[in-house]
């Protein structure tokens, strides 16, 4: 008997995060290592399919990085970064553009699907508008080339809502197109905080492989909760923050700015994480808010 008073209290506890989010639109960026799990990412898509039967309207927007890098050393093209965001040449491109539709994305959605949500894949291209763009030194702030990667110049929200006002979960590629055709790698958490800040969503939600900003990258305990925007620039120059984890800040940032209550850094490698954050009192990882805001 105690262990169905326990299931039923988890219930209780999740039923008002259940009636404050009913009907709010919230943006799930999946990425890192937790997408090499095959049963995490099931378990994963399998937690956007109750979030959607409950009510709560997902978006997926997901990576693809280590998919990416594997297939460019099948095809013996190098595999480069600078300052965390994928150098991407011509050959390059077009290997991204492939994993990112035929393999990652047709994954997502059949999972989605098999576990009963009604998903629908979307590519980048017709909803992201890109110009071509340079990384910069976070310290030095010199600007390098790193190929056919984009910046996102506006989104095109018309096919993401089309798919919600049908009642469909939309699973998006980081993909965006330049006015003359051209197709750019974007870094999938801008394109998560874009679609974000965009679709004007209630929560944005970071899966990946780390369980949150750790103030010492050795010790994995060492999550910091809560991060105020105003606090960033010191923790870039202590290079707390650093590397890919940069151009993600710097878009919570603007999310942030643009109206987005909270942004939330979680850790995909654990099950049900995102069940956790949204439902429970207690949230995992770290949130990022702007100074204002009431905790």
């Amino acid at each position: 008997m105690k262990e169905f008073i326990g299931k039923a209290a988890v219930l209780i506890e999740a039923l008002p995060y259940i009636q404050k989010f009913r009907n709010s639109i919230v943006v799930v960026k999946f990425g890192g290592s937790a997408m090499e799990d095959p049963g995490l990412v099931q378990s994963t898509m399998r937690d956007v399919v109750l979030l959607e039967a409950i009510g709560i309207r997902p978006i997926v927007v997901h990576g693809g990085g280590k998919a990416i890098s594997a297939e460019l050393r099948k095809r013996d093209i190098p595999v480069k970064f600078v300052n965390g965001l994928r150098y991407t040449c011509a050959e390059t491109i077009k290997v991204v553009d492939d994993v990112l539709h035929n393999q990652v994305n047709a994954e997502l959605v059949k999972l989605g699907n098999e576990a009963g949500g009604k998903m629908i894949g979307l590519s980048g291209k017709g909803i992201l508008h890109a110009n071509r763009t340079k990384s910069i030194d976070p310290v030095t702030g010199v600007q390098e080339d790193v190929g056919f990667v984009g910046e996102i110049s506006a989104v095109n929200v018309a096919p993401v809502m089309e798919a919600l006002e049908a009642g469909l979960t939309p699973v998006i590629t980081p993909l965006g197109t330049g006015q003359d055709g051209q197709i750019y790698n974007i870094n999938a958490d801008v394109a998560a905080c874009k679609i974000a800040e965009a679709i004007h969503a209630r929560k944005l939600v970071f899966l990946s492989d780390v369980p949150g900003v750790l103030s010492d990258c050795n010790d994995p305990t060492s999550v910091i909760p809560t991060i105020r925007t105003d606090e960033i620039a010191d923790l870039v120059q202590k290079k707390i923050l650093s590397g890919g984890m940069l151009p993600k800040i710097k878009s919570c940032v603007e999310a942030l700015n643009s109206g987005i209550n909270k942004v939330h850094l979680i850790d995909g490698r654990v099950n049900h994480t995102l069940l956790l954050e949204i439902f429970t009192d207690h949230g995992v990882g770290t949130q990022i808010v702007r100074p204002d805001s009431v905790m």
